[in-house]
């Protein structure tokens, strides 16, 4: 088994107990259901069990079951045989196949369709299966881990998730805590990512002041991991920290998103006062319209900033900003931004 070391980043109690467990399962083909939040970093969990094991000179596949219509994600699963429907014009292979004798990491495994996970649970059961369109049963050697950001015991309550399939995946089960939950994590993070940014840009001029480097632990990272190394990574390449500062600021404020309420008119509340015996009306923006617009400005200048850092550069400008290309230019039509 590799000794090499760990890309887990953290010394958090939760963290260092992760970094044991995986070196306990890493030798096993036990199951193992991978769960945390959004942006916590459940597949990089997965990818240090594949590359301690025995398997790691095998394939390591993913595929996403929330992300993959679910008419379509039974023949990526599975595979289909030549002739199996329209437009099958060939035997096509599925990711069961392609992950023998490795590692099939199914994210977001709370989002696959009830029937299809019949199927998954008589393949982790037989540990095998048939391709669309074929009575020829395979036969594979695959390592299951799943990961989620679901509470998938409330889903087999409400009846989207089979209690069988639970058990099968839950033989392992390894839970990754929020990033406000392990503070201590922060700043190692932070450090990790900023040599890792400023080496890939090595002509930056940003500078990790004190000042940053405090306020960005004190954040509460409600995106997780995933969006502390996204911050990071904005700076190093922008240098821009007072716009995200401003941002992050209007984030943490806004807190947990309200409910909306049939109360609040949505072009403003009036206040009367008298002044000199005579009444007058203020009009006065909700609080809500108020951080919706400030977001709106702060996005404005982010979006700018970068257009200008890549010369109108549109398609490079939405991969720094990680958003698509067609939203990009959606955004710049929405804010009127042009580069007059």
């Amino acid at each position: 088994m590799s000794r090499r070391q760990s890309k887990i980043i953290g010394k958090s109690p939760q963290i260092v107990k992760i970094r044991e467990l995986i070196n306990q399962v890493a030798g096993t083909n036990l199951n193992v259901l991978i769960c945390g939040e959004s942006g916590v970093g459940k597949e990089l969990v997965a990818q240090e069990l594949y590359l301690r094991s025995p398997r790691a000179t095998k394939p390591f596949v993913k595929i996403n079951c929330a992300a993959i219509p679910r008419e379509l994600l039974e023949s990526e699963l599975f595979g289909y045989s030549k002739g199996a429907f329209t437009g099958a014009s060939h035997d096509k292979p599925g990711k069961f196949e392609m992950a023998n004798q490795g590692v099939l990491f199914l994210d977001e495994i709370g989002d696959m369709p009830l029937e299809l996970q019949a199927k998954l649970l008589q393949v982790l059961q037989d540990g095998q299966f048939s391709r669309l369109g074929s009575p020829k049963d395979l036969k594979v050697d695959t390592w299951i881990m799943a990961a989620t950001n679901q509470d998938l015991e409330e889903n087999i309550r409400k009846g989207t998730f089979r209690e069988d399939l639970y058990y099968r995946l839950n033989i392992i089960k390894i839970y990754i805590p929020p990033l406000r939950e392990r503070k201590e994590d922060i700043g190692l993070l932070i450090s990790h990512f900023y040599k890792e940014f400023r080496k890939e840009y090595p002509k930056t001029r940003f500078q990790l002041t004190r000042e940053i480097r405090e306020y960005l632990e004190d954040y509460p990272w409600p995106g997780n991991v995933r969006e502390l190394r996204n911050v990071v990574q904005r700076l190093v390449i922008l240098r821009d920290w007072q716009t995200l500062k401003a941002e992050l600021d209007l984030r943490r404020q806004e807190g947990p998103r309200e409910q909306e309420t049939a109360a609040a008119p949505a072009s403003g509340v009036q206040e009367k006062k008298e002044v000199d015996g005579q009444e007058e009306v203020g009009v006065f923006l909700p609080l809500k319209e108020v951080k919706r617009r400030a977001i709106e400005e702060a996005e404005r200048k982010a979006i700018l900033s970068v257009l200008h850092k890549t010369n109108w550069n549109r398609r490079k400008a939405a991969e720094i900003l990680q958003i698509s290309y067609k939203a990009l230019l959606y955004k710049i039509k929405q804010h009127q931004i042009t580069s007059s």
